[in-house]
């Protein structure tokens, strides 16, 4: 079971009890890891996403996918940023798809701050 957020932890961990949060569609972890003023960027400054309420919502419409899976594929961490590729499983107009994310996680006081986005390709059809 995921805690929440400690000030101390490093940013590493608050990133992986995001990430096993999100595989476990589990909203209320989830959100125990962002910051109250938590903005998301498509990358590198396209705000997409301004506070908590705004991620819950959008996380609770993805969480509906059942097929919605994220597996990591490499991590840098650098002092309170850390970088993710990731490879997403869900459900697309035409079927069930991967794409790939690059995710930078600023963390600041245990919990993630902002969150820049960098789309990659979609393979459809692909397993997870």
């Amino acid at each position: 079971q995921t805690q929440p957020s400690e000030p101390n932890q490093p940013a590493t961990a608050v990133v992986q009890q995001q990430l096993d949060a999100y595989n476990r569609h589990d909203i209320e972890a989830l959100m125990a890891t962002y910051a109250n003023d938590i903005k998301v960027y498509e990358y590198p400054d396209k705000l997409i996403l301004d506070g908590a309420a705004k991620v819950r919502e959008r996380y609770a419409q993805l969480f509906a996918d059942g097929v919605l899976h994220a597996r990591l594929g490499n991590r840098i961490a650098i002092g309170q940023r850390v970088i993710d590729h990731e490879f997403v499983t869900r459900t697309f107009a035409d079927g069930v798809g991967v794409k790939q994310w690059v995710a930078i996680y600023d963390v600041q006081d245990g919990k993630i701050v902002r969150v820049s986005l960098i789309p990659g390709p979609v393979e459809m059809n692909a397993k997870k």
